[in-house]
């Protein structure tokens, strides 16, 4: 069912509903026994009030078209006045839990649908989505190489390019490798739609139900989530100040020899944290020593803010057991949804295999705008502003946390990246906190789902790029408010415990 809102019309919007599902429905568009959407899910997604639905619903039943029924809701019906409760409606939902694979029962999306909610709700200020600041993005190069490729007529750019991607942009990202200390050729690049693909990829290609796989802990929700899917044992190693405890590591490649170690090593998300130099080296090396490969996210590893990024680990790896991601949707922006591997020709020729099935190719006019962009010199420009303007966002939020945080509640200060991870004063909850925080219309990631092991509601992400920066200061004050509210409710209901325990008389 379609419906579209015209609010400058003339006409009051609740007959425009009325109006569009009628038409829909003598047109035979929508067939007797279809289900309308619930009034206040309607209302939702229109941005109307609910009242305004259950108006255009009653002049659908007043002329015949829709009725109620008992636990269907809103039916259309076959003819004008049909009886309801004949029996003669031949149709009848199917049995979804009998129809969906198993596979897909593993699959959660609620949490990144939410969060992409919230990044478009203007009411709420979101430290919750990890996007690039919209205020950021080169649009107006962007647009004007666009433009350039129209009016040149280069049909090229809307057609089939090769699953890897097309060779000039490859190269492309072979000089921008070259800069991140990683010599490589153009066959071992592959263009892919969002570094989370490249994560997606190695889960099908790399591993077999029950091969272990290694995580940070924290570590990126999607990245355990693609590995349990594919039934993946995943295990989780602490990291600390310096990153993924590398002693830790070693015990347990020892032990269970996993397949594949799935690090961030470079700003990490969600803490923030960086890899030191020599537990980059020790990593490396183990992974030769236990035939282990190393999948390397560096979503953000171009986002350095002062001093200088550590060397990645595939510029240490001279045989192949690193495989790096990246993406140009952290630093341009994300609805590009493009990103990168550079690996073994043979582990590039069998990810190309699996996502020629998944989706063919990446965009192709997404792949020439982009190799116009790092070709003509402005991709590396437009990574400097981003760095100033990134840097200005986050000393902002650190400074409002100094500011407004309640005692106890500890943060850190990241060099790069988008994330400040903080962990909450004792006996307050990541999960009662988002419905406190809500209330006051700021919103952020509790740190459960980023912990393979199901802990972590101590702890709660906060994005500093995307909230526009006259808001950030708001929005912390905001959620500290709402902290010190439970920490208060916390300590009322101790006193009253120990009142019950203890009367005093």
């Amino acid at each position: 069912m379609r419906v579209i809102i015209n609010r400058e019309a003339d006409t009051r919007v609740y007959i425009q509903i009325f109006e569009q599902v009628r038409r829909q429905i003598l047109s035979g568009e929508l067939l007797p026994g279809f289900r309308l959407p619930p009034e206040r899910k309607l209302a939702e997604s229109l941005g109307v009030n609910r009242t305004t639905v259950l108006n255009a619903y009653r002049e659908l039943k007043a002329e015949g078209l829709v009725g109620s029924r008992v636990g269907k809701g809103t039916i259309v019906l076959s003819y004008p006045d049909e009886e309801l409760n004949s029996g003669n409606n031949s149709s009848q939902e199917p049995t979804w839990n009998h129809i969906f694979s198993k596979y897909s029962s593993n699959f959660d999306s609620c949490m990144v649908k939410d969060l992409l909610a919230l990044a478009s709700r203007k009411d709420v200020i979101s430290f919750a989505t990890g996007i690039a600041s919209p205020e950021t993005g080169p649009i107006h190069v962007l647009k004007g190489i666009e433009q350039e490729l129209v009016e040149q007529e280069n049909y090229r750019a809307l057609l089939h390019t090769p699953t890897e991607g097309f060779t000039t942009l490859r190269e492309a990202v072979c000089g921008l490798m070259r800069g991140r200390g990683v010599y490589c050729q153009y066959d071992e690049v592959m263009l892919l739609s969002g570094s989370q693909q490249g994560i997606d990829l190695a889960a099908r290609v790399i591993l077999d139900p029950g091969d272990i796989v290694v995580v940070e802990e924290p570590s990126f929700f999607p990245a355990i989530q693609a590995f349990k899917t594919i039934g993946a044992r995943v295990i989780g190693i602490p990291i600390d100040d310096k990153g993924m405890r590398i002693d830790v590591l070693e015990q347990l490649l020892q032990r269970y020899r996993p397949k594949l170690v799935y690090t961030i090593p470079t700003f990490q998300n969600p803490s923030g944290t960086e890899m030191e130099l020599d537990r980059r080296k020790r990593l490396v090396e183990l992974a030769y020593k236990y035939r282990v490969l190393i999948v390397e996210d560096d979503a953000y590893g171009g986002l350095c803010y002062e001093g200088h990024s550590l060397p990645l680990l595939k510029s240490m790896d001279n045989d192949g057991y690193v495989i790096y991601l990246s993406t140009f949707s952290k630093n341009v922006y994300p609805g590009l949804r493009l990103g990168w591997i550079v690996a073994h020709k043979k582990v590039v020729k069998q990810f190309a295999a699996v996502k020629q099935i998944m989706d063919l190719h990446s965009n192709s006019l997404s792949q020439w705008i982009i190799e116009r962009f790092i070709t003509s010199g402005s991709f590396e420009s437009h990574i400097h502003k981003v760095c100033r303007e990134y840097r200005v966002r986050r000393d902002a939020m650190y400074d409002a946390l100094s500011q407004y945080a309640p005692k106890d509640l500890i943060w850190n200060r990241p060099r790069g990246g988008y994330y400040i991870w903080c962990k909450l004063p004792e006996g307050v909850s990541a999960s009662k906190l988002i419905s406190k925080a809500a209330e006051r219309k700021v919103a952020f990631v509790p740190g459960t789902p980023f912990f393979a092991s199901g802990q972590g509601d101590s702890f709660i992400r906060l994005n500093f790029t995307f909230a526009a920066l006259k808001d950030i200061n708001e929005g912390v004050k905001r959620l500290c408010e709402a902290m010190k509210v439970l920490i208060e409710h916390k300590d009322n209901h101790e006193i009253y415990t120990d009142m019950e325990i203890n009367p005093i008389v």
